[in-house]
């Protein structure tokens, strides 16, 4: 393992977020253009209804985007640089079932035909994991995961 590597996962979790932030956001001003341009009709309450329709999607797409706004502030306060003997946000963590980033839950990542599985430090796995040291197992699943290495 090394920092380049760290950089890389980094970088991919900012590209899915970021992503992730587009997407809400063009959905929520699409939802809004529909409420907007919902007309009346003789049927009111058929205008009623598409309007609220349009506005409940809006604020669904809002709470998406609220979410992925949180996600990039918690990745924004991690120093993917930063070399430890404990787990810490940022860690690339070596374990006997694979090798976890502990930054955001973006999910699988592959580099170089390697998985590694990029976890959120509030995650059951990632807060297990928070503040082992090599040599230490933590149980998840009914399942042991050793610390192998820690970068």
């Amino acid at each position: 393992m090394n920092s380049v590597l760290k950089q890389i996962l980094y970088a991919r979790c900012l590209a899915y977020v970021q992503e992730r932030i587009r997407t809400a956001t063009e959905a929520m001003q699409s939802a809004q253009e529909s409420a907007n341009s919902e007309s009346k009709s003789s049927a009111g309450d058929k205008y009623e209804t598409g309007r609220a329709m349009a506005q409940l999607e809006r604020d669904r797409h809002a709470q998406l985007l609220a979410d992925a706004k949180r996600m990039l502030a918690d990745l924004e306060k991690i120093d993917p640089g930063i070399t430890t003997s404990v787990v810490v946000p940022g860690s690339l963590v070596q374990t006997s079932r694979g090798t976890f980033f502990l930054a955001i839950s973006a999910g699988k990542l592959t580099h170089d035909g390697a998985d590694y599985f990029a976890v959120s430090v509030a995650s059951p796995i990632g807060a297990l994991l928070m503040g082992k040291h090599v040599g230490e197992t933590v149980v998840f699943n009914k399942r042991g995961y050793e610390v192998v290495g820690i970068e």
